[in-house]
C-alpha cells in the first residue's frame, strides 16, 4: 500500500515543485539546477561508494560484521538512483542520504528492528525472543541398534 502511495505521491510533488521552481526562476536555470544536481550526484556516489567499499573489504578482512558497510552501500545506491531521477524532491532524498550521520540515523533506526547475530555472539548470548532461561527436564532412552557380532557377514543370510 505504502508503495502505491509513493508512485502516485512522488511524481505529483516533483511536478509541483517544477512549476513552482520554473515559475520563479525560470525553465533554463530550473533544467541547470537538475543536470547539476545529477552531476554531483555522481560525484558524491562515486566516492562515499569507493570509501564505503574499501571499509566492507577491511571488515571482511578482518573478520568483522560488514552489516553497516552493506547498508551504507545501500543507501548510497539509493541515493544515487534518486540523484540521477530528475526532480527537486528526489534530489533533496537522495543528497541527505549522502550525509553519513543521516545514514547513521536510519541505520539505527533499521537495526532496532532485527536481530543481528554475528559469528561467535550465538553461543554466548540467547535470541531474545526464545524465553532465555526456559529449562525443559525429561527422560530418554537410548535406541540406538547394536552392532552385529560378526563383521564379515551381512546380516541378510546365515551360514
Amino acid at each position: 500500500m505504502w508503495l502505491l502511495i509513493a508512485f502516485i505521491a512522488v511524481p505529483l510533488i516533483e511536478i509541483g515543485l517544477f512549476i513552482q521552481v520554473g515559475g520563479f526562476i525560470g525553465l533554463f536555470p530550473t533544467l541547470a539546477i537538475v543536470l547539476i544536481t545529477a552531476i554531483a550526484g555522481t560525484y558524491l556516489v562515486r566516492s562515499q561508494g569507493l570509501a564505503t567499499l574499501e571499509g566492507l573489504q577491511r571488515s571482511i578482512h578482518e573478520a568483522g560484521d560488514p552489516t553497516e558497510h552493506l547498508i551504507h552501500g545501500a543507501m548510497i545506491l539509493f541515493a544515487g538512483a534518486l540523484l540521477l531521477t530528475p526532480g527537486f524532491f528526489t534530489d533533496a532524498v537522495g543528497l541527505s542520504l549522502m550525509i553519513p550521520s543521516v545514514r547513521m540515523m536510519l541505520f539505527a533506526a533499521v537495526r532496532k528492528r532485527f536481530f543481528v547475530v554475528t559469528p561467535g555472539q550465538a553461543a554466548q548470548q540467547p535470541h531474545p525472543y526464545s524465553g532465555a532461561e526456559t529449562i525443559i527436564e525429561g527422560e530418554y532412552h537410548d535406541v540406538t541398534p547394536e552392532e552385529p557380532a560378526t563383521k564379515g557377514q551381512s546380516g541378510w543370510t546365515k551360514h
